[in-house]
């Protein structure tokens, strides 16, 4: 077992470096975990003696698990097997999965699958969003505020988020594509 002035050393260092990672000021991680930023600066200069409930927000707001923020740095490294990876089915023949499998703040990184004649409506997101398609294999139609646009593999389409958006597999084939949605900030 590590002495607690080890264990405070740890949390300081990894909630600094996830915390910069995800581009969050002291004062933005603190107001999304509801705890005073002074609370967030004593934990990360080695002060801090946080409570159970401290670290579980913390934790729950950078997307990690509690035992992360505590553990010495060579526990940095975390793997998921294909079955942790969760699959949502979307529209008529369309099954989304992160690409990455934390909380990234302001973005949203997926991987499209389409079976032949998938269809999906897109979710209009927040004005000032810009998504970004990528196809990968086969081809996808994209409508885009009533236009439509036809992409194959190594196309890249780019759009505001905010507007009218869909995806179709007109193809007798499967198709896969990459969606980068980069979020406004809400009041902004």
């Amino acid at each position: 077992m590590d002495k607690p002035e080890r264990v405070a050393a740890n949390l300081a260092r990894n909630l600094t470096s996830l915390r910069h990672s995800r581009h969050l000021t002291q004062e933005a991680l603190a107001k999304a975990a509801g705890l005073p930023r002074s609370t967030i600066a004593n934990l990360e200069s080695g002060d801090g003696n946080p409570s159970l409930a401290v670290l579980v927000k913390v934790a729950a707001k950078l997307g990690v698990p509690i035992d992360e923020l505590l553990a010495p740095a060579r526990a940095k490294v975390r793997r998921w097997t294909a079955s942790e990876l969760r699959s949502q089915a979307q529209g008529r023949g369309v099954t989304l999965k992160p690409l990455v499998p934390e909380p990234v703040p302001e973005e949203m990184l997926v991987r499209m699958d389409f079976l032949p004649g998938a269809v999906m409506a897109g979710t209009p997101h927040l004005p000032g969003t810009r998504e970004y398609f990528s196809c990968l294999e086969g081809g996808v139609t994209i409508f885009v505020a009533g236009e439509r646009y036809e992409l194959t593999a190594g196309d890249v389409l780019a759009f505001p988020g905010n507007v009218a958006h869909s995806y179709r597999n007109n193809f007798q084939a499967p198709a896969m594509g990459i969606s980068v949605v980069i979020l406004a900030k809400a009041g902004v």
